[in-house]
């Protein structure tokens, strides 16, 4: 009885992670560039003593043990903004930006220009170039960014936004502000990735998806929260029962 409890438990847990994954998605619906994730399971078989020497043998307890989240590195929807500094990938690179904490990577394609002159994302981290950041002159006018990511005003070309690629999208992890980090190097990103001025990429969320998915997780945690109090409700009928048994 002990076991029942303890494997429903562990799919609770399991369950309530997969809540805040899915709500994390749903409250990123809008966010330029975010990447959705999913959670992964996997079984835990108990290692423990067993009798199998029995007719009935002992069987194995199975636990369930939440093994991380999977990034979706798909491509969301590009919507044009006509904006000239708004950018959106067309394929597998990220921009590289610099933030308080490092150099990290993104998705979000909207820049703008801050009081100093650098180009910088909607959350304020300077997005870097190939040779540094990108500065313009408090004069200068006419801004675009062209398919190779070359940055340029009217004046003159001001440099070249920087583009990466991961071998394996299984190494970024969040970093919070729509970025990412990762424990393997960047690699630029070449012929793999192009640039579309005047647009943006919105998130890969699809809330049809992710609302079904809120309902199937819910019901399941609804019915494991009712077994266990079953379960509560037969250990103490039990004890019960067996304190009430008068000695012979």
């Amino acid at each position: 009885m002990e076991n029942a409890l303890l494997v429903g438990l562990s799919r609770q847990i399991a369950l309530g992670r997969e809540l805040d994954v899915i709500a994390n998605n749903m409250a990123n619906v809008t966010t330029n560039g975010f990447k959705a994730r999913s959670s992964r399971f996997e079984d835990f078989v108990m290692p423990g003593a067993s009798a199998d020497q029995f007719k009935r043998p002992d069987r194995k307890v199975d636990y369930v043990v939440d093994a991380g989240t999977l990034l979706d590195t798909s491509s969301g929807a590009i919507e044009m903004t006509r904006n000239p500094l708004d950018v959106a990938i067309k394929g597998d690179g990220f921009f590289t930006v610099q933030t308080p904490a490092g150099e990290r990577y993104t998705r979000n394609g909207a820049f703008a220009i801050d009081a100093t002159g650098q180009l910088v994302n909607s959350d304020g981290f300077v997005v870097a170039g190939d040779n540094g950041p990108i500065v313009f002159g408090q004069n200068e006018t006419g801004f675009s960014i062209a398919a190779d990511g070359t940055v340029s005003s009217a004046q003159a070309q001001k440099g070249h936004v920087k583009l990466v690629r991961f071998a394996d999208g299984r190494s970024l992890k969040n970093e919070g502000a729509n970025t990412f980090s990762s424990a393997t190097p960047a690699q630029p990103a070449g012929a793999t990735s192009k640039l579309e001025s005047g647009a943006l990429e919105r998130s890969n969320v699809k809330p049809v998806l992710e609302m079904s998915r809120l309902i199937e997780v819910n019901r399941a945690y609804t019915n494991v929260a009712a077994m266990i109090t079953r379960m509560d409700e037969m250990k103490r009928t039990a004890v019960t029962k067996l304190a009430d048994v008068s000695p012979n």
